[in-house]
């Protein structure tokens, strides 16, 4: 169903599903940031030596922020051009504008 990026240690799997990076199957971010440009850069670097690029709270390594960004690239590229697809892309929309704003 989702793209794996990698299993966390604790053994949480990180995935992309539906144009959506996730953990253990709920959303938690639409894209990737690099590291040098994040607010909390020294302490991510710090704690996780390897990262490069995060989304959400997951670090990321340069081959796992490839291969997630590879898989949203793609999510992304296979629109539905249907009305239900349309339909399921606004209503998607919507909700992740008030996951973003607290709301849920």
């Amino acid at each position: 169903m989702g793209v794996l990026i990698k299993t966390t240690l604790d053994g949480r799997r990180v995935e992309v599903i539906e144009g959506v990076v996730c953990l253990e199957g709920k959303p938690e971010a639409g894209g990737l940031v690099p590291l040098s440009e994040h607010p909390n850069r020294q302490a991510i670097a710090k704690a996780v030596p390897g990262a490069t690029h995060v989304a959400g709270r997951i670090p990321l390594t340069l081959e796992e922020a490839q291969v997630a960004q590879d898989a949203l690239t793609e999510a992304h590229r296979s629109f539905d051009a249907s009305p239900m697809g349309i339909a399921k892309r606004l209503q998607s929309a919507i909700h992740n504008k008030a996951r973003m704003e607290g709301i849920e």
